[in-house]
């Protein structure tokens, strides 16, 4: 039986946040405006974005608990979501990835206190929402599939500032033939 929980969720949510981390520090602060399109976000938008729902589902989760999203106004709740975000854009690099850093800590903390009990709550959703229910888990997840998606995007903007992704240098590293000398023997 395969099993992913809490305390896997937690470890590759920390992954996650490493990694993007890692991109945060590795782009220029002078790039962090550079955005691929006029209606893209820029790379410290997206940034700015990542910790705005990452806090904003850490006080749903941790801190309110919620039980359910029936008669919510998820307009209201992604302008303020917004709002947030374009506070945080205000922030110098070092501040934001210090923010990135800090959230990601007490995220990944709080999911790891995360019991079988609280994953399995189903939260209900008002109409037109589909599906009708989701259980904590899948919402938790939803944070790391989130940041990943993110994540991507930021990758894709290191290319087009002609940087190469730590992850793409780690594998080329790792996929690279041994070095003439280096002692290994045919």
């Amino acid at each position: 039986m395969t099993y992913y929980g809490a305390k896997e969720l937690a470890r590759n949510f920390r992954t996650v946040r490493g990694n993007t981390l890692r991109i945060a520090e590795e782009i220029p602060e002078d790039k962090y405006d550079f955005r691929p399109t006029p209606e893209s976000r820029s790379a410290k938008e997206i940034l700015a974005h990542l910790v705005a729902t990452s806090q904003r589902n850490y006080h749903g989760h941790a801190v309110r608990q919620v039980t359910t999203f029936v008669g919510v106004d998820f307009a209201a709740m992604m302008r303020e979501l917004t709002e947030k975000s374009q506070q945080l854009v205000k922030l110098s690099k070092a501040e934001l990835v210090d923010l990135l850093r800090v959230d990601g800590e007490q995220w990944g903390e709080f999911l790891d206190r995360v019991t079988e009990e609280q994953l399995s709550v189903v939260v209900p959703f008002s109409p037109p929402a589909v599906p009708a229910a989701k259980s904590r888990f899948e919402m938790l997840l939803s944070v790391k599939e989130h940041e990943m998606h993110h994540r991507a995007q930021l990758m894709v903007y290191q290319r087009l500032l002609g940087l190469v992704p730590h992850l793409t240098r780690e594998r080329q590293a790792r996929m690279a033939p041994p070095a003439a000398g280096s002692g290994s023997r045919p």
